[in-house]
């Protein structure tokens, strides 16, 4: 990496960036590849670096990130075992936790079904799991001190022994401390010096215990003294470690040289490892950022749509949008300090910098980055005492480095180009110099307050002038950037604002020359034309989003109406199923009887039995048609009558929905003789309500009544049912049914047929068309049994 690079990388902040990336990976190893970092200038290596994150960033959405531990570099560890090493329990330890984070980061990959071969699959598949070695170590090892019992059976022998010795020797000392020598002790505990078992006695009396003195208290009070009785045993104990080091020890080299037959294996997996939580660090970095994945090209064009500085708060950052290399390959920000600009100078160079490592921009879909050779970074004040440099002299020399070095795949950003000098002659020169750098084709965006630039890009083909808004109102920048319109100053506008006498003002701007305020006029023309289109944009995006929630919504509705009506036809299906499971059922019956029938068959009962069986077969077609094609009830208001009502009462009969006037009472049969108009019926007491002051006798329900009253009485129904018969016997029971209707007065008369296979509808509706009692008719409409009734208007 060139020191002019370096030294773009330290100005633009990237290694700020790259920071914030190492803090998201987890391995050590990771974390320094993160912070060595370096932007690519290969544009087929930018974009394969590109792939790996936008793909890990994709896994990372659908399954959440894979763990990848602290798993810490073993290298060293396997090479030293390679060449015959014994390795540290903790070195073992360190290597079975690394196979543990390959064997899951493995695992996790397996597992993310569905998912299609991705750029980054060469690192999963590099991983190699060795379950056998994992095992094998955790189960031989307690922790980093200490080896398991059973790590061999040999070393479980061992350690049983010295456990039986060392309670031996407690038993033995512990009754010295609690017989006749207890006197004599400074305490009664058993303690250890050496690894050796012994007893704390008092200096006076050392030679009243006899035994081995292995140390002394720092007074010299105390003397711990190795009793006797159990020197041979600790002898034994001692025995017993030696040889229990020399057995760890074997343990600890076999381990080792199995480690040591995967070593290459190990090294490799863990390289991929650390390669793995690399890109899913970038990629946890990206999802922090809201970033997105860009296009790439190496021709100079940039686009950024609504841009953020990564390095700046999400909540207050102000995002711009600005092109590069299209129509214009050099950008000229003005406007007043603190507005922004250096900030869309920085945003502009650190995004580039940061998609040629391999990272995600936190900007929106659809934004564009081009792949640079050179970037160039001229920004803040480099004033060096040791070099006896001013700010304008250490900037002039990296602006002369800048000439030299740069050419059409460079990239230059230039802050407040020229200044601290004489503002005529830093206007001159910077003009020169931009006019320089184009000559060698170089993109160029660049911050001044020099108002000969804006002329210069408003006069210059492919220089483009932008400007930071400011809110005088509030004297405060807005850090919105508006590509188009040159920056103003705002000077007398604030100095006004606040508070300058205006008098001052007016001798300032005297002092202006009539070009200028004649620029400054067309300035302000211009934003104020922005102003307006801005705002007339803003209430086409309203609208356009609420056209769009609109429609949502109506898609929305659609949709659910979709799952309803869906949900119906099913359920209408479910009924209908069962409604034909239950016809076949009860055809079944109907077959039984009719065989039952044909046995009995005698002249004696053929009347009765063929009686029997036709009302048998009509009560069942006809529970079957009402269950099939039922005819939907009103509820009538008013309250059941709690007793029978007199003659000459006024109630209304439920049934048929009307009022009627009560002739006569029949107490044993609860039922009432009553006359609704022109019509005379007996009605059960059950079927009528109490009549209400103000209750309307409209119809309020769709009758169902079976019988027919005898024409002598003139009481009709207002309907008859005739489901279930024969053509014939239908419509000799409907040409009576007429009879009657006409006698008694009806106007409209209706006729359920049911819906069936349309044969009894039909032979109904030729007999109606050629009665002379028949004025029309028409079939039910939704309500009223839609084809399954037939409603019939009577001629006067």
């Amino acid at each position: 990496m060139s020191e002019k690079l370096q030294k773009s990388i330290k100005t633009l902040e990237l290694d700020i960036v790259l920071s914030r990336l190492a803090n998201e990976a987890t391995i050590p190893d990771a974390k320094e590849l993160a912070l060595s970092l370096t932007p690519e200038t290969n544009i087929e290596k930018v974009h394969e670096l590109l792939k790996n994150t936008d793909d890990a960033y994709k896994l990372m959405a659908r399954y959440a990130s894979p763990s990848f531990g602290s798993a810490v570099n073993v290298s060293s560890a396997l090479s030293r075992a390679d060449i015959g090493a014994s390795l540290s329990i903790k070195e073992l330890l360190d290597i079975a936790e690394v196979l543990r984070i390959i064997r899951s980061v493995k695992t996790w990959r397996n597992n993310c079904q569905g998912v299609s071969e991705t750029s980054i699959e060469h690192y999963f598949n590099a991983l190699n799991p060795n379950k056998y070695l994992e095992d094998k170590i955790n189960f031989a090892i307690k922790n980093e001190e200490e080896l398991n019992d059973n790590a061999s059976q040999t070393l479980g022998d061992i350690r049983r022994k010295i456990t039986s010795r060392s309670s031996k020797i407690r038993e033995s000392l512990e009754k010295i401390i609690r017989g006749a020598s207890s006197k004599f002790l400074q305490e009664a505990l058993v303690t250890q010096r050496d690894g050796r078992f012994v007893v704390p006695v008092k200096a006076e009396h050392k030679n009243d215990v006899k035994g081995i003195v292995h140390d002394t208290s720092a007074t010299g009070s105390t003397l711990f003294i190795e009793p006797m009785a159990v020197v041979e045993t600790n002898n034994e104990i001692r025995v017993l470690r030696i040889k229990e080091q020399e057995e760890i020890a074997r343990i600890l080299a076999e381990l080792s040289a199995q480690a040591a037959e995967f070593a290459e294996s190990i090294k490799h997996s863990y390289n991929a490892l650390v390669q793995l939580n690399l890109i899913f660090a970038k990629a946890d970095l990206a999802y922090k950022m809201k970033a997105v994945t860009p296009k790439l090209n190496d021709n100079g064009y940039i686009y950024l749509k609504r841009a953020r500085h990564p390095l700046i708060p999400h909540r207050t950052v102000v995002p711009i949008t600005v092109h590069l290399g299209g129509e214009y390959d050099t950008l000229i920000i003005t406007g007043p300090n603190t507005g922004g600009k250096t900030v869309t100078l920085k945003t502009i160079g650190l995004l580039t910098l940061m998609a040629m490592c391999g990272l995600m921009i936190p900007t929106d879909d659809n934004s564009e980055i081009s792949v640079f050779n050179q970037i160039f970074a001229d920004i803040g004040d480099e004033q060096s005492i040791e070099q006896s440099l001013s700010t304008f002299s250490s900037h002039m020399v990296n602006i002369i480095s800048v000439l030299e070095k740069c050419d059409e795949h460079s990239l230059v950003l230039f802050d407040e180009l020229c200044a601290g000098t004489d503002p005529v002659e830093g206007a001159a020169l910077a003009k020169a110099i931009l006019m320089r750098i184009m000559e060698k084709n170089a993109k160029i965006v660049a911050t001044t307050h020099y108002a000969e630039l804006k002329s210069y890009a408003l006069d210059t083909e492919r220089v483009e002038n932008a400007s930071c808004e400011f809110d005088v109102a509030t004297l405060k920048p807005t850090y919105k950037l508006i590509i188009g319109v040159p920056g103003r100053s705002n000077a007398f506008a604030i100095s006004k604002r606040l508070g300058l006498d205006e008098s001052v003002i007016n001798s300032a701007k005297e002092q202006v020359s009539e070009d200028d305020l004649r620029f400054e006029r067309v300035v302000a023309s211009l934003e104020r034309a922005r102003q307006s289109a801005e705002n007339e944009r803003e209430r086409a995006v309203k609208l356009r989003a609420q056209l769009d929630e609109a429609k949502r919504k109506s898609d929305m509705l659609e949709h659910e109406f979709k799952i309803k009506q869906e949900k119906l036809m099913e359920q209408t299906r479910e009924k209908a199923a069962a409604i034909i499971e239950n016809a076949r059922y009860r055809s079944g019956q109907l077959l039984n009887e009719l065989e039952e029938i044909k046995k009995d068959f005698n002249a004696e009962n053929a009347a009765k039995m063929l009686d029997k069986a036709r009302a048998g077969y009509k009560k069942t077609i006809k529970e079957l048609e009402n269950e099939a094609d039922p005819i939907a009830e009103k509820n009538t208001a008013g309250e059941k009558l709690s007793k029978l009502p007199n003659a000459g009462d006024i109630v209304i009969v439920s049934t048929i929905g009307r009022d009627a006037t009560v002739i006569e009472t029949d107490i044993s049969k609860k039922r009432v003789f009553v006359m609704s108009g022109s019509i005379k019926m007996w009605v059960s007491a059950d079927d009528l309500r109490v009549k209400k002051t103000a209750e309307s006798t409209e119809l309020k329900k769709t009758r169902k009544i079976t019988g027919m009253m005898s024409r002598a009485q003139r009481t009709v129904s207002g309907e008859l049912d005739i489901r279930g018969m024969v053509s014939d016997e239908a419509i000799l029971e409907l040409d009576s049914y007429i009879d009657n209707a006409v006698l008694s007065g009806m106007e409209t008369i209706r006729i359920i047929h049911g819906k069936g296979t349309g044969v009894l509808r039909k032979a109904v509706q030729a007999h109606l068309r050629s009665h002379k009692c028949i004025k029309s008719f028409r079939l039910g409409t939704f309500g009223e049994g839609e084809n399954g009734v037939t409603i019939a208007e009577l001629k006067e």
